[in-house]
């Protein structure tokens, strides 16, 4: 199921990711503002050698988060870090939902349900992506492997420690007899 699951799921960011390399025009007036907010935001946390290399211009942005949605959502299809890449596809889609849909700024009442729904819809999306970055495919994850693994060396540590107080205990007390009969064996002789 997952093996067709992934591809459908990413189709569209490819496909839409590549509308936006080729044609980014269109897109530009809605996603200026949200670019305008989220770009001195991005570049104060980001580290200097990042923040740097962010684009300035609306339409560039719109050509980068068009790449890394074609690159994310390849990842998600192939399932070659398909975690990963759904991770990316998620952080992508918001502000892309934001900018896109702005349905509580509509005042015409068949557009604004029109633009809730593409709202919902993306929110779906957004799901669908969250389910992918988590899934394991039914393997343990990294930080349960670790833990449990943890656990694991820690009750073995145990288990060995107990046998060798055990043996030891064994030990001392067959010694004890040994030394009890040589002692019966001098006594005799």
């Amino acid at each position: 199921m997952r093996a067709l699951a992934r591809p459908l799921l990413s189709m569209i960011f490819v496909v839409q990711g590549a509308n936006s390399i080729r044609n980014p025009e269109p897109l530009v007036p809605k996603a200026q503002p949200v670019t305008d907010r989220l770009v001195p935001m991005v570049k104060k946390v980001a580290p200097p050698q990042l923040g740097d290399r962010i684009p300035e211009t609306t339409v560039n942005l719109v050509r980068l988060n068009g790449a890394v949605q074609v690159l994310g959502g390849l990842a998600l299809a192939t399932g070659k870090g398909r975690r990963l890449g759904a991770a990316v596809l998620a952080t992508t889609l918001v502000p892309v939902t934001v900018a896109g849909h702005p349905f509580w700024q509509v005042k015409d009442k068949e557009t604004r349900a029109v633009q809730r729904i593409q709202f919902m819809k993306n929110l779906g999306l957004l799901g669908g992506l969250l389910l992918a970055a988590v899934d394991t495919e039914g393997q343990p994850g990294l930080a349960w492997r670790a833990s449990h693994g943890a656990k694991a060396a820690k009750r073995e540590t145990k288990r060995g420690a107990k046998a060798a107080k055990r043996e030891a205990k064994q030990f001392a007390h067959e010694a004890k007899q040994a030394a009890k009969l040589a002692k019966a064996e001098l006594h005799i002789g």
